[in-house]
């Protein structure tokens, strides 16, 4: 796997992937950005949760389970002296599909978490990952 990123100007820069895909990343204007990216740590979020979401959508289909959304929100805590490492994670997953069964729900995002999902690895060496999960049953009123 490869990347390369290149210095557009001030705290800009343009990040493409092996797989022909590009991203601009830029820091907060005051840290001399012009806050037109992502900031490279929350990539590193994205990262994550892209990571296990993977992993749960596919568990979940090769289960039968009749998985129709998933919506994750993570919630990162970061060390206040550098370098400036996240220290606590929380992920909560919401799961929406057509009777799914709690046990099943929770078995992927237990695989994910502690066998499939590469980024969970990495992170788990400097931060304590927290997880839990919702079941949302499709067509259920959502915010009400």
């Amino acid at each position: 796997m490869k990347a390369r990123v290149q210095w557009l100007d001030g705290r800009a820069f343009v990040g493409e992937t092996g797989s022909g895909h590009a991203v601009v990343m830029d820091g907060a204007p005051e840290s001399g950005g012009r806050n037109i990216g992502v900031r490279p740590m929350e990539m590193l979020l994205l990262g994550l949760g892209g990571c296990t979401a993977f992993d749960i959508v596919m568990i979940l289909e090769r289960m039968r389970e009749k998985v129709t959304g998933l919506d994750i929100t993570l919630d990162g805590e970061r060390a206040t002296e550098d370098p400036k490492v996240y220290t606590r994670v929380k992920l909560v997953y919401k799961v929406t599909g057509r009777k799914l069964k709690p046990a099943n729900v929770e078995r992927a995002v237990n695989l994910s978490a502690e066998k499939y999902c590469s980024a969970t690895a990495m992170f788990a060496k400097s931060a304590v990952i927290e997880h839990s999960f919702e079941i949302i049953e499709e067509g259920e009123a959502q915010g009400a």
